[in-house]
């Protein structure tokens, strides 16, 4: 689903204009995104919990060369599904 299918999936559903699922859904993803860069947790009952991964620095290889690399610690954006979406799932 792209994210025009999401707008009129949503705006159908909620029973809102289009522009108004479209400006929702991108305060839904902007407040997701502003709360993990302080690096809390965003918990959605029923659907799932967003936070952030932390990786630590390690040594890498170029697959070309065969050379050692740095690779410097990172973060990224996690999601760990609800029980009631696995279920739903399967």
């Amino acid at each position: 689903m792209k994210k025009a299918e999401l707008v009129e999936a949503v705006a159908e559903k909620a029973g809102l204009t289009k522009a108004d699922a479209d400006r929702a859904i991108k305060a839904l993803c902007e407040t997701i995104q502003g709360v993990l860069e302080k690096g809390d947790k965003v918990a959605l009952p029923g659907f799932g919990t967003f936070s952030v991964g932390k990786r630590a620095a390690r040594e890498g290889r170029n697959p070309q060369t065969g050379e050692t690399v740095h690779i410097k610690a990172s973060k990224s954006a996690r999601f760990k599904a609800a029980s009631a979406l696995k279920e739903a799932l399967n």
